[in-house]
Order: C-alpha cells, then structure tokens, then sequence
C-alpha cells in the first residue's frame, strides 16, 4: 500500500527513467528543451535522473555478460517468483515491485540497460523481451498550495478549472499531456472541473480516488475518512489504495464517505451541496446538527477551540447561518440557549450545562 507521496515519487522515478533512456540517443532541440523544463520542475527530478545515471555506471561492471549468459538470465526471471536483483539496486526494485510490475519485465529492463551500458548483448534481448526506443515523456508540470489555521485560497489552474483551498489543506498540482492530477494531502479542496476529452481529472484523497466527468465537488479529508460532496454533474469514487475493485458513481447533491481500508463504501446519500460548500462564502451552514459537530467545524476556523464540557450537551441540535470570519456571534447564539453556560478563556471556550 502506497501513499498519494509514494506514487507521484514514483511517476518522477518512471519519467527519469524514460528520459536517461532517450537522452542515450540524439534529442531534438524542441526535445532538450522539455527535457531542461523537466528537470527545472522539481529538486526531486534531479535527483531521480541522476540516481539512474549512477546505477547505469555501476551497471558496467555487472553486464560484462556474453550474449547467452544475457538469454539465460531473462529466461529463468521470468520463470522465477523471486526477484533475482543484486543488494545494490534494492531502492530501484522495491519501487517496481510496489507499482505492479512482473518481475521478468523489471528483469528484462534492468538487463535492457546494463546492455546499453556495456554495448553487448542486443541479439540475445530482442530474442526475449522486445524493446523498443523510449519516447520522452509528456511534460510534467508542478504546484503546491497551502493554507494556514482560518486560511482560504483559490487558483485558476492551466486548463481554466479552478480549485479551492479551505483552512489548514495542503494540495499539490501536477499537470501531464496524459491526466490533471490533484493530491490532497491534508484539510478540504472544492473543484470547479473544466472537461478535457482524453486527459482526464483525478483527486487522491486518503482512501478515495475522485475521477471528474465535467462538474464541480468538494472533497474532505479526514483522519479516517474521505467525504465526497458533489455540487453538479458527476464524478466516479473509487480505492486509492488497493482495498477493492470497481467505482461508485455519485451524481449532484449527493455525499459518499469512504473510510480508510473498507471498500466498497456505504451507498451515497442525498445532501444539500449548497450547505457543504458554504465555507466558499465564509460561512457554515447547520440544519438540526449536533451541537459537537457543529463546534467541531467552528474549530476549524476559530482562533480559540470550543469544547462540549457536558456530554449530554453534546447532542444538543441546532440550526443556523454562521460567519466563520466572527465566532462572537456564534458564542452569542450559544449564551441564549436556555441553561447553557459559556466560559470564554485566553486559550479556549468551555460550554457547559447550566445546572440552574
């Protein structure tokens, strides 16, 4: 099981790799040209085509094969379940392993460059594995947002879908020819999808994986959970992780919650996407919500927690329209409800029962 972390690490990996392959052979100008723009993305795509170039030098030595011993060794990878790779490419493998490839193919491409590295053995590996010349690949392009405690943004991204950023969320952008891809690593994003045909749009969030189909949603995560809102159109829910088969198709004004490692998830339920996105307008919206949801949500935003001292206050429901921008007014609203006591310190705001 890998993290959202894990497998844009891993694209980068399979990028360099794709580049090392062609810069072997002559790149055209416009071709140097992405290659530079690549590397400049990211300190990690240095990093990651340099370590290919040094495993390739150190590749030499090992590769000094004859043809048939080449034939022998892709031969018996393939026969083998075990990986049949020397301690010094452990980091490579264990990459190629977590991503699902055979390990007569992860063989086959280790012996692919030891065999351009030592200039032998191109007969014996035709008869085995096809190879074919590596194209460059599509370009990649990068952008991080954040947000601090009560902090919002919004950003019009390249293909004029626009994304929103709520308070304490971390997000990271990555663009291709092939897909969009956004990765929440923390708090709440709210999309508003322009469709492309043939390059899709994928939100990984924790345990989902939101694929668009031209709409506009919200997706929250959780410690142990990812909700899914949709606003209008549709998008398709599935695992991020590899927990089950299959996608959940959730329509407008409809919310489905994915909990980490349970798979499929419970039906989607019909919501007011209006009230789940209020926090676009600064707002929350509550319609008959336990009184420690609702100050949980405040929590969010607000410079002071509020705690539910009495467990029995907790349920308590209440409704209403609140600024996030002013707690005062929801502390107000909470002081007029009948025997509850409000205590407002410098660090916290402790709600209690009266017991008069």
């Amino acid at each position: 099981m890998s993290s959202p972390d894990d497998k844009v690490r891993e694209l980068i990996t399979e990028e360099a790799a794709e580049w090392f392959l062609a810069n072997r052979e002559a790149l055209t100008p416009k071709e140097r040209q992405s290659f530079a723009a690549w590397l400049r993305t990211s300190p990690m795509h240095v990093e990651e085509y340099l370590a290919h170039s040094v495993i390739a030098r150190d590749l030499h030595k090992a590769c000094e094969y004859s043809e048939e011993a080449l034939g022998e060794l892709l031969a018996r990878a393939r026969m083998s379940p075990d990986p049949m790779t020397p301690s010094s490419w452990e980091r490579r493998t264990e990459r190629s392993t977590r991503s699902g490839t055979p390990v007569w193919q992860r063989a086959a491409m280790v012996a692919a460059t030891c065999a351009a590295a030592a200039g032998i053995g191109w007969n014996a590996l035709r008869g085995v594995w096809p190879i074919k010349p590596a194209a460059p690949p599509a370009t990649v392009a990068e952008i991080h947002m954040s947000t601090r405690h009560g902090e919002q943004q919004s950003r019009r991204l390249a293909d004029n879908s626009v994304l929103h950023l709520n308070t304490d969320s971390d997000a990271t952008i990555r663009y291709s020819n092939k897909e969009r891809l956004v990765i929440l690593h923390a708090g709440e994003a709210d999309l508003e999808v322009v469709h492309e045909t043939g390059r899709a749009f994928r939100v990984v969030a924790g345990a989902a994986q939101v694929t668009d189909v031209g709409t506009k949603f919200d997706v929250l995560l959780g410690r142990d959970k990812t909700v899914v809102t949709v606003v209008e159109g549709k998008v398709a829910v599935s695992a991020s992780m590899s927990v089950g088969p299959g996608t959940v198709a959730v329509g407008g004004n409809h919310q489905v919650t994915v909990v980490n490692g349970i798979w499929p998830p419970a039906q989607p339920v019909a919501v007011d996407a209006q009230h789940a996105t209020a926090w676009l307008h600064r707002q929350i919206v509550f319609n008959h919500e336990p009184l420690d949801k609702v100050a949980a949500e405040f929590n969010r935003y607000a410079p002071k927690p509020i705690e539910i001292v009495t467990p029995g206050l907790q349920e308590l429901e209440i409704s209403g329209v609140f600024p996030i921008d002013d707690p005062s007014g929801f502390i107000a609203f909470l002081r007029s409800l009948d025997r509850v006591r409000v205590e407002e310190t410098a660090t916290e705001i402790r709600v209690s029962r009266d017991p008069k």
